[in-house]
């Protein structure tokens, strides 16, 4: 049985990642100091620290970094369910969830392609989760 989910809340700072998941793109930060990209959203490089940032639009492709399968009741999930850091190609990592595949170690594996897609959470929030391109 599946219990409520908790929504996200938009701040100023994070407002550009929910409109971007609200578009079906992955929104992520770039430092026009350093180059450096980063995950989650900020007012400043967290690499330099410079406030001269830019917004620009991710692949939405990366790699599983870790990941557990979790049989613990959480609102909003079915269990099993897996919580992952995926590796995004851009080169921040991301904490989420595999869908679309047998939440087991048998078929999820780290180092696996996957690929963002976009689950409405609300009218107004899409939640990143990511899928595998690889067909096990």
């Amino acid at each position: 049985m599946s219990r409520q989910k908790i929504i996200p809340v938009p701040t100023p700072e994070t407002q550009h990642f929910w409109d971007g998941t609200r578009m079906g793109e992955l929104r992520l930060q770039k430092c026009v100091s350093c180059y450096s990209v980063y995950f989650p959203p900020r007012p400043f490089c967290p690499a330099c620290s410079s406030k001269e940032i830019e917004i620009i639009t991710s692949s939405g492709k990366g790699k599983i970094h870790t990941f557990i399968i979790s049989n613990f009741r959480s609102p909003g999930f079915d269990t099993p369910y897996s919580i992952a850091v995926v590796e995004l190609e851009e080169g921040p990592r991301m904490l989420t969830n595999i869908v679309g595949c047998e939440q087991s170690s048998d078929v999820i594996k780290m180092e696996m392609d996957v690929e963002a897609v976009f689950e409405p959470a609300s009218d107004e929030i899409n939640l990143v989760k990511f899928k595998l391109t690889e067909v096990v």
